[in-house]
C-alpha cells in the first residue's frame, strides 16, 4: 500500500515522475536544517530548480534563504554562498497558522473571544435622526 500511495498521491511524497526526472536528470544542491533536499537541472535560463520536502510537502517549510534561491533572486544556493545574519534577526520558524501555536489577538473566537470595552469615541448612526444634530 505505501508505494502506491507514493506512486499516486502527492501529500505522502514525491511522486512516481518526480523520483524519476530527480534520479536521471537532478543535480543536488544542498540540504537545509528541516532535511528538505534542493535540486537544480539544466544551466541558465532553462534552468529548473526544485526541492523534495522531508515530511509534509508545504511551501511555509522553505527556510527563507532557500526561498529566495528557489525564486531565482540569488543565483548561488545557501549551500555555496550562506547569507549572513545580522543581529536583529529571529531564527526562522515555520508558518504556525491553522494550529494550537498561531497568533489570536484579543477578541478572537479561539482567545476567549472577549474584546476590549468601546472607548466612549464613537456614537452611531440612526436613520430617524434629521442631518445635522
Amino acid at each position: 500500500m505505501s508505494l502506491l500511495k507514493t506512486i499516486f498521491t502527492w501529500w505522502n511524497g514525491p511522486g512516481l515522475g518526480t523520483r524519476l526526472f530527480t534520479a536521471r536528470h537532478g543535480e543536488e544542491v544542498g540540504r537545509d536544517g528541516a532535511g528538505n533536499i534542493y535540486y537544480r537541472s539544466g544551466r541558465g535560463a532553462a534552468e529548473r530548480r526544485w526541492v523534495i520536502y522531508n515530511g509534509e510537502p508545504e511551501a511555509t517549510r522553505i527556510p527563507p534563504e532557500w526561498h529566495l534561491w528557489m525564486h531565482r533572486s540569488t543565483d548561488e544556493p545557501p549551500s555555496a554562498r550562506p547569507l549572513t545574519t545580522r543581529v536583529w534577526e529571529r531564527p526562522w520558524t515555520p508558518n504556525a497558522t491553522g494550529t494550537a501555536l498561531a497568533h489570536r489577538p484579543a477578541g478572537a473566537l479561539l482567545a476567549g473571544g472577549q474584546r476590549a470595552a468601546a472607548t466612549g469615541d464613537y456614537e452611531a448612526w440612526l436613520p430617524d435622526t434629521p442631518a445635522g444634530d
